[in-house]
């Protein structure tokens, strides 16, 4: 190991809490039991499913490792409920959930969002998933990054779902006006650069 090398990996924090954020679909859950998968003992931290606010509590697994020639990262993954600025019963009675189904569901949805809120306090970084597929011009997206940056939290743009024909990375780039990650948090394409951009975090 150069004299570089040693000075980087002393000075690299050796555990690191981050959070995976972003609205209700972009694709949250899929990436951090991807990340469990990959790093940490394979237990998946929630359900995906089509309808929005699958996730409605902060799960946390901690022990995720991330390594690179320097070093490995002790991670703490937090996946949160979908974020965001109202709840709609009569969304879920779309998919076929009955009207007191829905109700409760939207109930659970707006305690969720808060929980997402409050997680923010114990995070070091966070992971903002974007849904590529979709026109990221989104309240949502800026309510998210909005209260990562008044907390001064280190954060990470992944736009996810590249493997449709209908992400646009580049919208996003765009739009956000930062470096992004492309990913596929599904076939796991662009982890590798993700989990660099978490060791680089880890370094700041």
């Amino acid at each position: 190991m150069s004299i570089l090398s040693r000075i980087f990996a002393r000075s690299r924090k050796s555990k690191l809490t981050i959070g995976i954020l972003g609205a209700p679909n972009a694709g949250k859950t899929t990436l951090a039991n991807r990340i469990s998968n990959e790093c940490g003992n394979g237990t998946p931290l929630g359900e995906v499913s089509p309808i929005p606010h699958e996730t409605r509590d902060v799960v946390a697994l901690e022990h995720c490792t991330v390594s690179d020639q320097s070093g490995s990262l002790d991670l703490t993954v937090v996946d949160t409920p979908g974020i965001a600025t109202s709840v709609d019963y009569r969304e879920f009675q779309t998919y076929g959930l009955s009207r007191q189904e829905s109700i409760e569901r939207a109930k659970e949805a707006t305690r969720g969002v808060i929980k997402a809120i409050q997680s923010l306090d114990r995070l070091d970084a966070a992971i903002v998933v974007v849904d590529a597929a979709r026109a990221p011009f989104d309240q949502i997206n800026w309510t998210v990054l909005g209260n990562l940056e008044a907390r001064k939290i280190p954060l990470i743009v992944a736009a996810n779902k590249t493997d449709l024909p209908e992400a646009n990375t580049t919208l996003v780039a765009e739009t956000f006006q930062s470096e992004i990650i492309p990913i596929s948090a599904k076939e796991g394409s662009g982890m590798n650069e993700l989990y660099g951009s978490i060791l680089s975090i880890a370094s700041m």
